[in-house]
């Protein structure tokens, strides 16, 4: 909401320099104030849990993130198709509609693991603006199915860089929505081409949202769209690339043994947490998918980040200083077991003769 009001900011006064403030939020404020308030490990008791999960008032407050969201989209394609902007502008434009895109996918995310109709819907109409329907499929019955195992698009591996990572879960995570979708039709007796399937469903609002804008704004609006949009998924694809760096379920009679908290990287920290829906306690989240975000908890078992989201996916696009930060706590988490290590089969002799023998 508060990125809706920058684009608002830099109509009214003209100062291209509004248009910097979500990446400025994003990657250099809440990483100093994750700093200054610190973490907070405390937990829900399991009595206030069931009332955490009927409270309206949390529902409410990621449903009114879908219509600010499409309103700065709507805006920001409307500045972007009918003003003359500089070109250092509008990239700063699709950077601040992108990472409004980039948070709905976050809320998609929250939204598309309840079972009512409407948070449904609202988790597709979500993913219109990013163009990235497919994830209400893969997320659900791919990734949550498949987390922290060398088959997950979405699980990234020790010695993979983000941008090494970056295509393969793109093209991964669609192909495996797609024959999710067509499985699951197939039980059911339906084709693929169906208008049961969920994401030709989310794709459609996508279409349609597109088409609207370019009807009426004309094709710049396509390729302001598409812009925003790829950097829109890229920062989704950034966090599962933090969220599961390196991490492996092991396997018992030839089974993956079941997720739990030890399978996902952790963070505690207030101010991440209360921007992202409680994101960052990701282990409680895959350990318990249908908990809502209120409720989630801190696990001492689960190997826990160094900073906030936002501090690591900043360090993310950087891959030396990445692997010089976590890939020891990668070990340190296996303690120096190399055969339990989600290992990027290109790097893993390095790996192993360099870590091996520590």
């Amino acid at each position: 909401m508060t990125f809706t009001l920058s684009i608002a900011a830099f109509a009214v006064t003209g100062q291209w320099l509004c248009l910097l403030f979500a990446p400025f939020i994003i990657h250099a404020v809440i990483p100093i104030l994750d700093i200054a308030f610190g973490e907070d490990f405390s937990n829900p008791p399991e009595s206030a849990v069931e009332n955490l999960n009927k409270d309206l008032f949390y529902r409410i407050m990621v449903w009114l993130y879908v219509p600010f969201q499409l309103i700065g989209t709507v805006y920001g394609a409307w500045l972007a198709s009918t003003q003359s902007l500089d070109w250092y502008v509008y990239i700063a434009l699709i950077l601040t509609v992108g990472s409004i895109n980039g948070i709905g996918i976050g809320t998609a995310h929250e939204l598309g693991h309840k079972q009512e109709s409407l948070d449904r819907w609202l988790s597709k109409l979500a993913l219109a603006p990013s163009m990235y329907g497919h994830f209400f499929v893969e997320h659900n019955r791919g990734h949550h199915k498949r987390v922290a195992t060398p088959e997950d698009p979405a699980s990234a591996r020790m010695g993979e860089s983000f941008w090494s990572f970056l295509p393969r879960t793109v093209w991964g995570s669609l192909i495996s929505a797609w024959n999710l979708e067509r499985e699951r039709l197939a039980r059911k007796g339906k084709g693929v081409w169906s208008i049961h399937n969920e994401n030709l469903q989310a794709w459609s609002l996508g279409i349609i949202f597109y088409g609207a804008l370019i009807i009426w704004l004309g094709w710049p609006a396509l390729i302001f769209l598409v812009l925003q949009g790829i950097y829109a998924a890229s920062m989704l694809e950034v966090v599962n690339y933090v969220e599961h760096y390196g991490l492996l379920r092991q396997k018992e009679n030839g089974e993956y043994v079941r997720c739990a908290p030890e399978h996902s990287w952790n963070s505690n920290h207030i101010v991440g947490n209360i921007l992202l829906y409680d994101l960052q306690r990701h282990s409680d989240h895959h350990a318990h998918p249908t908990r809502r975000y209120q409720a989630l908890r801190h696990f001492d078992e689960a190997p826990q980040l160094p900073g906030g989201y936002a501090s690591m996916i900043t360090l993310a696009y950087f891959p030396p200083l990445w692997f010089a930060l976590m890939d020891k706590r990668v070990v340190q988490h296996y303690a120096g077991d190399m055969s339990k290590i989600n290992l990027q089969p290109s790097a893993k002799q390095r790996i192993i003769h360099d870590w091996g023998n520590k």
